[in-house]
């Protein structure tokens, strides 16, 4: 349930009216004395830091090494409601120390200082405290405002998702259809070769069949010829017969060997290819081109970039820390948490026995934190132990389960970090690793600007000093990320303030 800023207001406003001006409790004080039926306290001793109800408090009264006791109205709490130095109840609230005071303070160590009495020093803060609960109620009904927008966004890219994989299906389908034509197209034309040579060929090996036919008779004619036994008979005959003798000469056959089909299949072979570079070109280019420009518009929320000078000296990007813990759902089971999940460990060969989940590491041995860095600006430091200890930030969609490169904080172009390796100590993005003129650095700061899109590595070991620094359009909530990838290594999380 939404909790309104008129809530917070009216839960308040009944809280400080509910309450009596002088009575921070609505309980009777009780004797400290009393054994089985403890009895409502008439006087309250700053001496003894004891209460006492009309009987136990006849010692102070009548013995005279009491008499130097300071006595005051019942008190609850008394240890808690004295100054330890005077021994006096509070009595003020002094603003430039930030601490209940008693009356000789007032006049001592605080004298000219800023004071109000507490009763009004508790109106002052519970007023200021409706005004912080009034814009942490307005934050949360914004937050709430966002993600139901994100909500209606996220739907909205589904749905817009499946509306062009619509639009791919049927364009990849009409470019099958127009390849499916094409081969149709190609096969008819192969088709009417075949058809043409064929008829060619039959032609001429009709042509060739009469011609065998004529040849043969005429081989059976000069075989009977040259049987004649009569020299005259033979003669005549010969003459007669060569007169009507056809031509017995063979005709030349055109056998068309058709070597142009391989001219066909190289051109098709080329077109081909040069279709399908075209097509990869194309797409590509165009794709490259969209989420180019996408990238270009894909606009931070609306909330200004820092008004305020780049911090320059190690006070100023104090000012900036962000206190993280890393998540144990997130941990690698060679790595060890201690230090209230701040600092991590590479215990290999043992293994810890951390539940199943999705977003556990599995090959690579690293660990992400649970809080994000979104927005505005945020200084964080880690002490690095030993070769392979590296730190750095990435996008949650990190792959925690992939074996490959990419799943690595080194490995992909949406993570960047620095660490130390056999070579010495480098930064990394994407694969590509920037070796640093440092060495002996055990503490690492990490500045990120979002809205400006910079992230530096500074050397916190001695005096702070620039390491290296990535300019790039931040898309995502970056998440601080460590990997260990050899025993013993340590990354902790340091409370740099």
């Amino acid at each position: 349930m939404t909790t309104t800023s008129t809530d917070v207001e009216e839960d308040l406003r009944e809280n400080v009216e509910d309450r009596p001006p002088s009575t921070p409790l609505l309980r009777d004080v009780m004797c400290d004395s009393c054994l089985d039926a403890p009895s409502t306290a008439l006087k309250s001793c700053l001496t003894c830091l004891v209460s006492y109800c009309d009987a136990h408090l006849r010692p102070h009264l009548e013995k005279a090494k009491f008499q130097n006791h300071r006595l005051v109205d019942p008190l609850h709490d008394i240890e808690r409601q004295t100054c330890e130095v005077h021994q006096l109840p509070f009595k003020s609230f002094c603003f430039l120390d930030e601490c209940a005071i008693c009356g000789d303070c007032e006049g001592q160590e605080h004298e000219g200082h800023e004071m109000l009495s507490l009763e009004e020093a508790r109106v002052h803060f519970e007023t200021e405290l409706l005004q912080k609960r009034q814009r942490i109620s307005q934050h949360v009904s914004d937050v709430e405002r966002i993600i139901g927008k994100l909500q209606s966004n996220s739907d909205l890219i589904k749905s817009s998702v499946q509306e062009v994989c619509v639009t791919v299906e049927q364009q990849f389908n009409r470019l099958q259809e127009t390849v499916e034509e094409a081969r149709k197209r190609v096969e008819a034309l192969l088709e009417g070769e075949q058809k043409q040579a064929l008829r060619q060929a039959e032609g001429i090996q009709a042509h060739l069949e009469q011609k065998r036919v004529e040849l043969t008779k005429t081989a059976d004619k000069m075989k009977k010829l040259s049987k004649s036994k009569s020299d005259v008979d033979f003669l005549k005959d010969y003459t007669e017969g060569n007169k009507g003798l056809t031509d017995i000469c063979v005709p030349t056959a055109h056998i068309g060997q058709m070597d142009h089909l391989q001219s066909w299949a190289q051109a098709l072979t080329d077109v081909t290819q040069e279709l399908c570079d075209l097509i990869m070109e194309s797409y590509s280019e165009k794709m490259n081109m969209i989420s180019k420009s996408a990238g270009a518009n894909h606009t931070m929320p609306e909330s200004p970039p820092s008004s305020l000078p780049a911090p320059e000296t190690q006070e100023d990007f104090l000012t900036y820390t962000t206190r993280l813990t890393f998540d144990p759902d997130t941990t690698h089971d060679f790595l060890r948490l201690t230090l209230d999940n701040r600092k991590l460990t590479n215990t290999s060969p043992w293994r810890h026995s951390y539940p199943d989940h999705p977003s556990r590491f599995e090959y690579w041995r690293q660990a992400m934190t649970s809080e994000s860095l979104y927005l505005g600006r945020h200084y964080i430091e880690a002490e690095l132990s030993g070769e392979g200890a590296h730190v750095g930030v990435a996008y949650r969609s990190i792959d925690p389960k992939g074996e490959e490169s990419g799943s690595c904080i080194t490995g992909n172009d949406f993570s960047w970090c620095v660490g130390r390796n056999n070579r010495g100590f480098s930064a990394w993005h994407a694969g590509e690793e920037t070796p640093l003129e440092a060495s002996d650095i055990t503490r690492v700061g990490i500045y990120v600007d979002f809205h400006r899109g910079s992230l530096s590595f500074y050397n916190t070991t001695g005096p702070m000093m620039l390491l290296h620094t990535y300019n790039t359009d931040f898309i995502e909530p970056l998440y601080v990320t460590a990997w260990l990838s050899k025993k013993d290594n340590v990354v902790n999380l340091v409370n740099a303030k």
